[in-house]
């Protein structure tokens, strides 16, 4: 699980909306509560609802979500990983920074020049 949790912004985003099922969250009160740009705040609500963790509201409210995960499975093992991230808030932070720079890494690695080129 926690290898698909690509920022700490995404994971603080989902356990905000997990806080507040009830909630309609549109990208400005998010952004509010992350101290994130609203375009960004938006990005993470969308990629959440990719990720089948939350779900639009019904209509008319455009650009509204709420907590919902796609399946059981799924809302347990948010609720493990909430669980796991209130214990361990430094480790799981380490852990998704590590993944970014291992990634960030690789980028770059794949624009160096090579003495055989």
């Amino acid at each position: 699980m926690l290898t698909s949790i690509p920022s700490v912004p995404f994971l603080e985003a989902l356990l905000l909306l997990r806080a507040n099922p009830a909630q309609q969250w549109h990208a400005d009160t998010l952004a509010q509560r992350l101290y994130v740009r609203e375009r960004t705040a938006q990005t993470l609500l969308e990629d959440l609802c990719r990720a089948g963790m939350i779900a639009p509201c019904a209509a008319p409210n455009e650009h509204c979500y709420q907590y919902q995960p796609a399946t059981g499975a799924l809302r347990e093992r948010i609720d493990a990983l909430a669980d796991f991230y209130a214990r361990h808030l430094v480790e799981v932070t380490h852990l998704i920074h590590s993944s970014l720079d291992r990634k960030a890494q690789q980028f770059a690695d794949a624009f160096k020049l090579r003495k055989d080129s």
